[in-house]
């Protein structure tokens, strides 16, 4: 019997969680759907993702006023997947802030995204029709910035810091990190217990000096793009070590049947047997795995800049490799 085509038969609503990661520091996990977060100023919040649609995302939104009823002046969206953006309407904020290079991303291929997304995942978008069209930011930077929490002179909430730490989960991801709690929004550079997406990734950046610098900001609190927070360091660590596993591995398998001159459909059967026994209990790994190795693959014959999914694509490529 064929697999269901990616997340589409994923119906079951997931438990969401509220977590107060710090005085001000909030993040939202739902059982390996994606998580969003937002992190106090002094008389403002900024906000860290916004869900697939406005009504998805008013649903967190509704969670987070229990705990605090400041205005949101600063979105922030750490890559430009229609999962995380679409829902932006909702939070009604002064500044939406993306990088440079998601800008032009969402440019180049946002719709094609948004109905890609919709096919692969329909659970998340949650009355589509309150998505009135694609989230344009309004600020963009081309390697970092920097959000000030407190008014001029105050030291209470400390500063945010947005990094882009090299191509990964797509050519233009950012981090988010609060130096006062030491909390790290790492997006989907970083999966805790759930697979990864790599359709639109740079696998062997990703892997090597991507990781490194996000590493590197020796967090204590990880809230990567699915599954639980990781808290404390050594667990921040081994978040960021299954992340670059889960890469090593596609990396040594595709390019094992890619030298040995096997065929895409050789590939992602070696790569789903490395991989499974330890990453195939985790969510979304059987709807990931085809793209993934397409994706993969094609860096592999040198397509360096990833090429558009679109629903028939992704059609293309799921019957191809899961029948």
């Amino acid at each position: 019997m064929a697999k269901p085509f990616a997340s589409s038969a994923d119906l079951d609503e997931k438990t969401e969680t509220l977590e107060v990661l710090d005085d001000g520091v909030y993040a939202l996990t739902a059982e390996g759907d994606p998580n969003v977060g937002a992190i106090e100023g002094e008389d403002f919040l900024v906000c860290i993702e916004a869900r697939a649609t406005p009504v998805a995302a008013r649903d967190w939104l509704t969670k987070l006023r229990e705990h605090t009823d400041k205005p949101i002046k600063y979105l922030v969206l750490t890559h430009y997947h229609a999962v995380r953006v679409l829902g932006a309407a909702a939070f009604e904020a002064e500044t939406i802030i993306t990088s440079e290079t998601t800008r032009h991303l969402i440019e180049e291929r946002g719709m094609q995204d948004w109905a890609s997304e919709y096919g692969r995942m329909p659970r998340l978008f949650k009355d589509p029709d309150s998505i009135s069209g694609l989230t344009w930011p309004n600020l963009t930077f081309e390697n970092e910035m920097q959000i000030c929490l407190d008014h001029e002179g105050g030291t209470k909430r400390g500063t945010l810091h947005l990094k882009f730490c090299g191509r990964g989960h797509t050519a233009g991801d950012i981090a988010v990190w609060h130096d006062k709690s030491k909390t790290l929004f790492a997006g989907d550079l970083v999966e805790a217990q759930a697979a990864l997406y790599t359709g639109d990734a740079f696998h062997m950046d990703w892997s090597s000096g991507t990781l490194d610098a996000v590493k590197a900001f020796r967090a204590e609190k990880l809230v990567g793009g699915r599954g639980p927070v990781a808290m404390g360091t050594e667990a921040c660590d081994a978040a960021i070590e299954q992340t670059r596993e889960f890469l090593t591995g596609m990396i040594e398998h595709v390019g094992a049947a890619h030298k040995a001159g096997g065929t895409l459909k050789d590939a992602f059967l070696a790569t789903h047997t490395a991989l499974a026994p330890k990453f195939g209990h985790w969510p979304i790994f059987e709807h990931c795995l085809p793209f993934n190795v397409q994706r993969l693959w094609d860096e592999m014959d040198g397509i360096d800049w990833p090429r558009i999914w679109t629903m028939e694509r992704d059609r293309e490529v799921w019957d191809q490799l899961q029948d």
